[in-house]
């Protein structure tokens, strides 16, 4: 009977980790100029491509997903790939995705527990933009829009300063970092949007009346969905890909679509 729970409920976790779910967030941005009301920003997270798990399908979809949107942006917040192998595949789905903006994460660079990744070497992703303590400008709907990108080793060095890039002459100023702890470093306002991942939604997790235990980094408190700090809004993607065993119980990939409204 055991071996057989246990078999049904890996069964489970490799289906979850492929079950894509699609998702659109109607969201407000305290002063978004009214020329960028409904403005289309997709997020997409923590691909994780190299090794065998049905997280590529989710990948794969999501981006078929983002592409046929058509979104004003597409944003992606590190955790690209588990091993170089994956990085033929990675560029053909960025490839899709167009004007996109990337960061890297830990597992880009090994920097974890996980067994099975291994450091990669991703340096330009044209025709996607790639960002490392760096700062483009993007016109969109003929205003200003700024993306500020964290390289991932300097936030884990405690090194980061996006703040410092922040143009506070630009419509809007969005920061892309893989770490939702980034957001409760920020001085109040100098972001008015802030995008990260990391935490895949938990993974693995555990219903209960009322809410979910995470067994998957137990103590972030910014896990997935939105979150309001002074003077700006943060976004965590529960991800797309898996790491350390294939699988997702009750923590499906998701790809989202943030729909922008003037608060």
């Amino acid at each position: 009977a055991a071996g057989a729970v246990g078999a049904l409920a890996a069964a489970w976790g490799w289906f979850e980790a492929g079950w894509l779910r699609t998702r659109v967030l109607e969201v407000e941005i305290a002063g978004l100029p009214l020329e960028l009301d409904g403005l289309r920003i997709a997020h997409l997270s923590d691909f994780h491509l190299g090794v065998p798990s049905r997280g590529r399908l989710a990948v794969e979809r999501a981006v078929a997903w983002t592409a046929a949107r058509k979104p004003d942006l597409v944003l992606v917040s590190g955790d690209l790939l588990a091993r170089q192998a994956g990085e033929p595949l990675l560029r053909g789905l960025l490839a899709q995705l167009e004007p996109c903006v990337c960061v890297l994460g830990n597992h880009d660079f090994a920097q974890s527990r996980d067994p099975f990744s291994a450091p990669v070497d991703l340096t330009d992703l044209r025709p996607a933009t790639l960002l490392a303590d760096e700062a483009v400008e993007l016109e969109l709907r003929g205003l200003r829009v700024q993306v500020v990108g964290v390289d991932p080793r300097s936030y884990t060095g405690g090194r980061a300063q996006p703040e410092a890039l922040a143009d506070s002459t630009a419509d809007l100023r969005i920061l892309l970092c893989h770490f939702p702890g980034i957001a409760r470093k920020l001085p109040a306002g100098s972001f008015d949007l802030v995008l990260a991942g990391d935490t895949h939604g938990g993974q693995i997790a555990l219903p209960y009346p009322g809410g979910k235990l995470w067994l998957a980094h137990p103590r972030v408190r910014e896990l997935e969905g939105i979150y309001r700090f002074p003077g700006s809004l943060l976004h965590v993607s529960p991800g797309l890909g898996t790491t350390f065993v294939p699988f997702r119980f009750f923590a499906r990939p998701e790809a989202t679509e943030l729909v922008l409204h003037s608060g």
